[in-house]
Formats: C-alpha cells, sequence, structure tokens
C-alpha cells in the first residue's frame, strides 16, 4: 500500500495533496445527501409517495410560490441597486473605493441573526422609522413594515447586496472606459453610449451576480423566519418545521432534495447563457 501510495505521488503529487480534502468532502457532504435522498424515498413507506404531495399539497403549492416569487423580486433589486453601486464605485477616486469596500464587507463581518434583528428595531410600530414617518406628516399612524412580505424583502436584499456588488464591480471594472469615451466622441450622448456600449459588455457580470443572489436567495430560512414572523414562510423554513416539529422526516427531506434539485437545475439553465466560472471568480 505505501509503495503504490509512494508511486502515485511520484507521477501526480497533486492528486496525493488534494485527497485529504476529496474525503472531507465525500464524508461530510456527499453521504448526508445520499441520507437525504435514500431518506425522501424510503419514510414512511417506500416510492414516491412523498414527491408526489408537490403537486397534491395545496400548502406546499402556496409556499413554493412565496418562495420563487420573494426570490425573483429580491434577485431583481438587489442586482439593479448593486449594480448602482458597482457603476459607482468604478467611477470614483481608490480613496473612496476603498471606503465603499470597506462598509460593504462590513456586513459580512456582521452576524445575520443580528442584521435582521436590527430590522426589527428599526422598523416595528415604535421604531425610529415609523416615528420619522409620522413626524414628517407621511403617515398618520404606525404601519406595519415587519412581519410582513415586505420585511422579508428588506431583509433579503439587505443581505444579499453585497454577494451583488463584488461580481458587479469585477466585471465593470475591467471594461475599458475608453470605449464609452469613444462612443460619445463618435456622437453618442451619455445615456446612448451607455446603454449601447457599457451595459453590453457588463452582462456576464450581471449574469453571474443574478445567478448567484437568486440560488442563495432559494434557501433563505433566518432572515424571512425573524422579519417575516411566522407569516411570510419560505421553504427552508418550512423544511425546518417538518424535521423539528411534525417529525415528519421523509417528507422533510424529500422537500430539501428538491430543493437542491432546484438549484442544480437553476445552475444548468443558466450554464447555457454565462460561463459559472464567472459565479465564483472573476468575470473578465
Amino acid at each position: 500500500m505505501l509503495a503504490r501510495v509512494k508511486a502515485v505521488w511520484r507521477s501526480s503529487p497533486a492528486t496525493v495533496l488534494v485527497l485529504p480534502a476529496v474525503l472531507l468532502v465525500v464524508c461530510f457532504c456527499l453521504v448526508p445527501v445520499c441520507r437525504i435522498l435514500w431518506l425522501s424515498v424510503t419514510d414512511p413507506a417506500p416510492g414516491l409517495g412523498n414527491y408526489a404531495q408537490l403537486v397534491s399539497n395545496a400548502t406546499l403549492g402556496r409556499i413554493v410560490g412565496t418562495t420563487v416569487t420573494l426570490s425573483i423580486v429580491s434577485t431583481l433589486i438587489t442586482v439593479v441597486l448593486g449594480y448602482l453601486v458597482s457603476y459607482a464605485m468604478v467611477h470614483v477616486s481608490g480613496r473612496e473605493v476603498r471606503l465603499m469596500f470597506f462598509f460593504i464587507l462590513l456586513t459580512f463581518w456582521l452576524s445575520v441573526l443580528a442584521r435582521s434583528f436590527a430590522w426589527i428595531v428599526l422598523l416595528s410600530r415604535d421604531g425610529p422609522v415609523n416615528q420619522a414617518l409620522m413626524m414628517w406628516g407621511i403617515v398618520n399612524q404606525p404601519i406595519q413594515l415587519v412581519r410582513n412580505t415586505f420585511g422579508v424583502l428588506l431583509g433579503m436584499v439587505h443581505v444579499m447586496l453585497p454577494f451583488a456588488i463584488l461580481p458587479l464591480y469585477s466585471a465593470l471594472s475591467g471594461i475599458d472606459q475608453k470605449l464609452t469615451s469613444a462612443a460619445r466622441g463618435l456622437g453618442c450622448g451619455p445615456v446612448r453610449a451607455f446603454l449601447w456600449v457599457f451595459l453590453p459588455l457588463s452582462g456576464p457580470g450581471l449574469a453571474a451576480a443574478t445567478v448567484l443572489v437568486f440560488v442563495f436567495s432559494l434557501g433563505f430560512f433566518i432572515t424571512p423566519a425573524i422579519l417575516g414572523g411566522g407569516r411570510v414562510i419560505m421553504i427552508a423554513e418550512y423544511i425546518r418545521s417538518q424535521f423539528e416539529v411534525t417529525l415528519r422526516w421523509g417528507y422533510a427531506a424529500m422537500l430539501a432534495a428538491t430543493l437542491l434539485f432546484s438549484v442544480f437545475a437553476t445552475l444548468a439553465i443558466a450554464a447555457r447563457f454565462v460561463n459559472l466560472r464567472n459565479v465564483v471568480g472573476r468575470t473578465h
């Protein structure tokens, strides 16, 4: 055995170095996933009975619809805001870019749980946002800003915004600014130069940010659970309740497997239009 390992090391040392990481992935990722897949077709009885509920269970249909709708809307809002921020970062000085990066990356250092509870404090009926709205005469009485769809959307956009800004900034910073200057020199106005030159060149970054944000949004758990207050339930929270409350493990495993297949399907569709390496790496 030792001689075989030495032979492999001589022929391909990289294989031996990667082997421990591969074993960790197999033990702590593939094995649990296979266990979930097996549980989804064997509990409470062998077969596809759990998967049949995808089309027969009206409650599940509403939750899936809520999850997909919130994911799409939050992705659109996040990508638009992320594009605006990234565009501004490309056109400011280096000192301002570093300052903007600091505040963007600061959100990664803060707990999602803490940020969600912060929104509860800000948007509550007695919170500063409602107080400001009443002081300015916009509303006559406090309005419900949390424990509803608006609160969930706001929290999702807040959490996902850095994931949109980073790939978008990577793409936009790689665009030669001389191209838009040349377009303006040839008679294009600022808007036309942006729409005809800059925006198409930023397409790979837009696609990468959209895929990344949408895939993450499908599995959102903490933010919708806190800001939704039990009134806006997404699929991840529903899976948790099936595992921990109702103890329908086969049903919950089916939901988890379906969510996993949905992510793979999204990536497969996106791969036909964008290089998926752009999602995790540089886009230029």
